[in-house]
C-alpha cells in the first residue's frame, strides 16, 4: 500500500522541550532595546531587571508577600540554592518520578548527606504525594518534563510545619501552582515563555524567608547561593539586584515573552494554548494503536512536555526505532529535537507550551503517521 506524503507543513518545526520555541510574533527586532554595553547596576539596567520581577508576579498571579528574584544558572541554579539555603533544619523528604527530580535526590543524600527519605516512581507514574509527612521539608517537581507526568489535585496540606520546594520550570505560566500551598518555587525562562537560557527565577514564600533568617545550615555556602546577610535576606535580590551579572539581552528577550503573554490575556490564555496543544496530541494517540501518552493516569498527563512511547508489537528495537522516527521528521523539516530524554523510555517528546501554535501541531500529526508507517513496513 502507497504511503501518503502529507501536504501540509508546521509553519514552525521547533518542538524541543528547552530551549523552546520564540512566542509566535517574536523577532530579532524586540531585542533593539537592549541596554547593551551598560552595567546591570546603572539604573537602565535596574529597572529591566526590577520589571521583569513585577510582569512574574503579575502573570503568575504571585501572592504579594512573595518574594520574587531572579538567580543563577536557570532551574537548575535556583533548585541548587533553594536546598543548600533551607534544607537541614529538620528530615526531608526527597519526591522524584523522573531524571531532574532523581537528579536533587542524589545531590541532598551524596551532597548535603541529611537525614532525609527517599519517594521514587518510575516513569509514567507518580508518587503518591499526599501520602507524605510534611511536617518535614518535602523536594519535588511539580511537572516531570522527561516523563510527561504532573501534579494533579491537590496533595498539599495547608497545615504543614515543613516548606515545600517545588521545581516548577515547566509547568510555570501553563499550570495551576496553589502559591500558598509552595513555600519555595523554583522555574526558568527558557521553557513555557520562549526565553533564553542561564537565568533562573525563585519564588519565596514568608515560611521560606523566615527559614532563612532563622538557620544557619552547616556546611559552607558558595556565594552564588548566598540569599542572607548578617541572618537577614538580601531584599535586593528581589528587586532586580542580581548576585551575579546578567544578561540583557536576555532579559529583554523575557520582557517581550511576558508583554506577550499579557496581550494574549494573561495567565489562563497561556494555560488554554497549551491544554489545546496537549489535547491536539492525545486526540491522535487516542485513534491510533500504536502510540501512547508514556503517562499511565490520563489526570496526570503534562500539557507541556508530552511524552509518548511506541505500542506496536512489531517493534523490535524501541530506541532505534523512536530516533529513526525523530531523525525522519527533523531531516524532513518537520519537527525538531522531539525525541525523548536520554534517560527516559524510548519514544518521542513533543513541546506544547504557549508558544506553539495548534496549528503547527495539527500539521506535524499527519507526518508522525507517515514516519510511523514509513518505518515499520522499511
Amino acid at each position: 500500500m502507497a504511503i501518503t506524503t502529507p501536504a501540509s507543513r508546521p509553519a514552525n518545526p521547533r518542538f524541543s522541550s528547552g530551549p523552546c520555541a520564540k512566542p509566535p510574533t517574536w523577532s530579532l527586532d524586540v531585542l533593539k532595546d537592549a541596554p547593551l554595553g551598560r552595567s546591570h547596576r546603572a539604573a537602565v539596567g535596574k529597572n529591566k531587571l526590577k520589571e521583569a520581577i513585577d510582569l512574574t508576579r503579575e502573570v503568575l498571579d504571585i501572592p504579594a508577600n512573595y518574594r520574587v528574584g531572579i538567580v543563577p544558572a536557570s532551574d537548575t541554579g535556583a533548585v541548587e540554592m533553594a536546598m543548600w539555603s533551607l534544607l537541614g533544619e529538620r528530615p526531608v523528604q526527597m519526591v522524584a518520578w523522573e531524571s531532574f527530580g532523581a537528579g536533587w535526590v542524589s545531590d541532598v543524600i551524596k551532597q548535603l548527606k541529611i537525614e532525609a527519605s527517599e519517594h521514587i516512581a518510575d516513569y509514567g507514574h507518580i508518587v503518591d504525594l499526599a501520602a507524605l509527612n510534611y511536617d518535614q521539608d518535602v523536594v519535588f517537581t511539580w511537572n516531570g518534563t522527561t516523563s510527561g507526568v504532573r501534579v494533579a489535585g491537590d496533595p498539599i496540606p495547608a497545615s504543614r510545619t515543613g516548606l515545600t520546594i517545588c521545581d516548577a520550570t515547566s509547568a510555570a505560566f501553563a499550570q495551576y501552582l496553589p502559591w500558598e500551598k509552595l513555600d519555595v518555587t523554583t522555574f526558568s525562562w527558557q521553557k513555557v515563555m520562549g526565553g533564553e537560557a542561564a537565568h533562573g527565577m525563585i519564588v519565596l514564600s514568608p515560611r521560606a524567608v523566615e527559614r532563612l533568617e532563622s538557620y544557619t545550615p552547616p556546611w559552607p555556602m558558595p556565594k552564588i547561593f548566598r540569599m542572607t546577610k548578617g541572618g537577614k535576606l538580601i531584599e535586593g535580590i528581589f528587586k532586580g539586584e542580581t548576585i551575579n551579572t546578567p544578561s540583557m539581552l536576555c532579559v529583554e528577550d523575557y520582557l517581550f515573552a511576558l508583554h506577550w503573554a499579557k496581550s494574549i490575556g494573561g495567565l489562563n490564555a497561556l494555560r488554554m494554548r497549551a491544554d489545546a496543544n496537549a489535547q491536539a496530541i492525545w486526540n491522535f494517540c487516542a485513534t491510533r494503536d500504536w502510540i501512547d501518552n508514556l503517562a499511565v493516569d490520563s489526570a496526570t498527563r503534562s500539557n507541556t512536555s508530552v511524552c509518548l512511547k511506541f505500542t506496536d508489537q512489531r517493534i523490535k528495537d524501541g530506541a532505534a526505532f523512536a530516533k529513526s522516527i525523530a531523525k525522519q521528521l527533523e531531516v524532513q523539516g518537520i519537527a525538531l529535537d522531539i525525541g525523548a530524554y536520554r534517560d527516559a523510555p524510548a519514544g518521542l517528546r513533543i513541546w506544547c507550551g504557549a508558544t506553539i501554535e495548534t496549528s503547527d501541531i495539527e500539521a506535524m500529526l499527519p507526518w508522525l503517521d507517515w514516519a510511523f508507517q514509513t518505518e515499520i513496513t522499511a
